[in-house]
């Protein structure tokens, strides 16, 4: 069986919309941890449309299993179907 690719879905208030400089990172909306893509883009934009009408509100998700295994990139991106 595959190893799961974690993803992190959070947000918060950011300086400039178009950056990623949260403002306070203690008010984070950590939103979860999610074993793939898929199910990370649906919190993601599940939570990013629900603040839609707040412009200095972002959400991103973060590829955790990037970070926990950096030296096989290859092999997620292969499992992706970017190879």
């Amino acid at each position: 069986m595959d190893k799961p690719l974690l993803h992190l879905v959070f947000g918060g208030t950011v300086s400039d919309p178009q950056g990623t400089d949260f403002i306070d990172p203690d008010d984070l909306d950590i939103i979860g941890i999610f074993p793939n893509n898929n199910s990370a883009t649906k919190a993601w934009r599940g939570a990013s449309q629900a603040r839609v009408d707040e412009a200095n509100v972002k959400y991103v998700i973060v590829h955790l299993h990037r970070m926990l295994d950096p030296d096989h990139p290859a092999e997620f991106l292969e499992r992706r179907g970017e190879s």
